[in-house]
């Protein structure tokens, strides 16, 4: 069996993978809900869903870093990774132990692709199906609630000290998108630093992420004078930036948020 990734590398299986280490924490989401639980030997301190994940499977390190030793020992068939949460040398060290599938996610469009790679390559095709006939079912009802609302300008941030926000070309900025939120870095590279000194009265909406920073409310007294005009929220990090099967709870929390406001 022959797979491509989606930067165009093709894998050769004999079978499909019972060995599975996945270095990012929404694709151990979806494998999971694949059914596939009881494959993934090797997962990452932040794959935190399903909750119990960590315990079933064997912590191998980070997004960045990880135990090359650990993953050797779990002689996995396959490893999952990504080009933007996992480093280029560290998938030249991977690819000495196992084939690496690597995910590209820019668009929904890519995530259902990759859920229906993972279909065929772990044998799971109808499971991969359904769990893609849902994120689509839930993308065309929230498009029709969301085309009477309001275009807002917005600043999406995803860390602090040094002040980053989410720019183009970006899955984030994709979802921003699709929220009709207009996003006041999108032009710029894709996580800008973002000079905290100037007065952003444009902006009409803040949004902190709870992940990678853990935002939280105590920031807002130190955002708003800076965007003196705007409302602040804080927002599920997971519902924005997870792609895989995570994609069909977040269209009913989009629809939630914009309830708030």
């Amino acid at each position: 069996m022959k797979i491509n990734d989606q930067l165009n590398r093709t894998l050769v299986f004999s079978e499909p993978p019972t060995r599975i280490v996945s270095l990012v924490p929404s694709l151990t989401e979806l494998v999971c809900d694949l059914g596939l639980k009881t494959f993934l030997v090797g997962v990452t301190k932040f794959c935190v869903h399903p909750e119990d994940i960590r315990y079933k499977a064997v912590v191998a390190g980070g997004t960045k870093q990880v135990h090359y030793d650990k993953i050797r020992e779990l002689n996995p068939d396959v490893i999952l990774c990504n080009k933007e949460e996992n480093t280029q040398d560290m998938i030249r060290e991977l690819e000495k132990i196992a084939p690496v599938h690597i995910s590209d996610i820019n668009t929904i469009q890519d995530c259902l692709d990759v859920i229906e790679v993972y279909g065929i390559m772990l044998g799971v095709e109808k499971q991969a199906e359904l769990i893609v006939s849902k994120i689509k079912d839930e993308q065309s009802n929230f498009e029709l609630f969301i085309k009477t609302k309001p275009i807002r300008t917005v600043v999406y941030f995803i860390w602090k000290d040094p002040w980053m926000a989410v720019g183009k070309n970006t899955f984030i900025n994709y979802m921003l998108t699709l929220n009709r939120f207009d996003n006041y870095f999108g032009s710029q590279s894709r996580y800008p630093e973002v000079n905290m000194k100037e007065i952003y009265s444009e902006v009409d909406m803040v949004l902190l992420s709870t992940e990678p920073f853990p935002f939280n409310k105590e920031h807002f007294k130190f955002i708003q004078p800076r965007f003196p005009n705007a409302k602040i929220l804080l927002v599920d990090g997971e519902m924005f930036s997870w792609y895989g099967s995570r994609m069909v709870k977040a269209f009913k929390y989009f629809k939630e948020l914009h309830g708030d406001y």
